[in-house]
């Protein structure tokens, strides 16, 4: 890059200036670890914007059904993958060695909660050390996982000078932290803002490059550190608000007053106020954790949290508040208990329209349902089989209902957890003695009846 440059871009000195350089006229190779729902969408973005990009997963299994062309998630279209193929700019590959091949690594593996909600940073450390032992100088490594504030310069830095290499001198280091929201169209992996920290100011730079050249726009912060914050920032506001609605609707249910009707109202306000809604618990991979990393790292710091302890406390009881609502509307409409009920739990997915069940509150109402006595059956769409779930062993393998009058007959209960598009809400409605709606699926249809209860 030419000296004469305006002094709001970068300098790179030394062997920064031709990595700058590839990264910006998208000649590197970049390497994406984890091929999950935030590194496939990525490197099909690296991939359409023209780098040559390395896809790593442990999964043999994932690799193989990507190589013929098949994604493992309905939000993103095998035709992308086919796309992203015949280019012939993308690698898939389960070999660590690969990764020396790169002049970009980005690290997207999970990071959820250990058994007593500690921070699990294993697959961080994994992929780390698999870094380290392929890490050659002018490489630049960025965290993409959600981790609390220290990860990236606390972490990974000591794990990769092992090395023997420098960060900031040898080889650079930042933090980018995921903003994907799967099923979302609107607003897909290059046209989502990007906040970038470094561990340096070298690093920070770089990484600019490198994200500059395939997402719309970049803002970068004052370290790692920051970038870390700003994603638990973002979900903990999530899972606070969401708290706030949830706890507004034990307030109003007594007053006889409809929580979706009060947020509907407010949200004509053009200021001031932004729509969250209450629901049958949280689920998913961000919300339910990311304020975990935040109060485990506040605790060690000496600091209480005790805002965003309550707000897990209530979104963690909601569960059990939706199995209270349905166990009276059966005592009050039929006369009798959940004992010996049929109940049906409609949709599985953490969120509408996606098949993702991690941490979803439809699989822990179905082990309460079991444990009150109740036979519980699903449908769910986009779930004909409940797949291997480790915190919910004993529902692996149950097979959902076909939907149809028939499958129908003798169930006391319907319970829709989570509204996708495609189910018959109205032949529910039809066919069941008794419908609880946690999400409003029925009022938002038009469809009513005193066998509809709202929780």
């Amino acid at each position: 890059m030419p000296d004469s440059l305006p002094p709001c871009l970068p300098r790179f000195p030394g062997r920064m200036r031709p990595l700058a350089a590839r990264f910006r006229q998208r000649e590197a190779t970049i390497a994406v670890i984890g091929l999950g729902y935030v590194g496939l969408p990525l490197i099909l973005a690296l991939v359409e914007a023209g780098f040559h990009a390395i896809g790593l997963d442990a999964d043999p299994g994932r690799l193989a059904d990507l190589a013929a062309g098949h994604s493992p998630f309905r939000q993103i279209a095998s035709g992308e993958v086919l796309a992203a193929l015949r280019t012939n700019r993308l690698r898939l590959t389960g070999e660590g060695g690969a990764l020396a091949e790169a002049d970009a690594i980005l690290v997207c593996v999970p990071t959820p909660l250990g058994p007593h909600r500690e921070p699990d940073l294993s697959a961080v450390e994994s992929a780390t050390r698999l870094i380290a032992a392929h890490l050659r100088p002018g490489q630049l490594v960025i965290l993409e996982s959600t981790s609390f504030p220290g990860t990236t310069r606390g972490v990974m830095q000591p794990l990769l000078e092992q090395s023997g290499l420098r960060c900031g001198q040898d080889f650079f280091l930042a933090h980018a932290p995921e903003r994907e929201d799967p099923g979302n169209a609107q607003h897909r992996t290059a046209s989502i803002p990007r906040v970038i920290g470094g561990t340096d100011p070298a690093s920070l730079d770089l990484a600019l490059a490198l994200y500059g050249a395939f997402v719309a726009h970049t803002v970068p912060v004052a370290s790692a550190d920051v970038a870390e914050a700003v994603k638990l920032t973002e979900n903990t506001f999530r899972a606070v608000n969401i708290a706030l609605m949830n706890e507004l609707k034990l307030v109003f249910e007594p007053m006889g007053i409809d929580i979706w009707e009060v947020i509907e109202a407010a949200r004509t306000k053009p200021f001031g106020y932004m729509p969250f809604f209450p629901g049958p618990g949280l689920g998913g991979h961000c919300i339910p954790v990311d304020p975990h990393y935040l109060t485990w790292q506040a605790r060690a710091h000496g600091v209480a949290t005790r805002f965003i302890d309550l707000a897990s406390e209530i979104n963690a009881a909601m569960p059990r508040h939706v199995l209270d609502r349905l166990a009276e509307a059966l005592d009050r409409q039929q006369g009798r208990g959940l004992r010996g009920s049929r109940i049906l739990v409609i949709g599985l997915g953490y969120k509408r329209n996606l098949e993702d069940l991690r941490h979803s509150p439809a699989l822990v109402l179905m082990e309460m349902l079991e444990a009150r006595g109740a036979e519980v059956l699903h449908l769910d769409p986009l779930v004909p089989v409940i797949p291997p779930q480790p915190d919910h062993p004993g529902l692996v393998g149950r097979r959902g209902i076909a939907p149809g009058p028939e499958a129908l007959a003798g169930i006391q209960a319907g319970l829709i957890v989570t509204d996708h598009d495609g189910i018959d809400y109205a032949g529910l409605v039809a066919a069941l003695p008794l419908l609880v709606d946690t999400r409003n699926a029925c009022a938002r249809l038009g469809l009513t009846g005193p066998h509809i209860v709202k929780a």
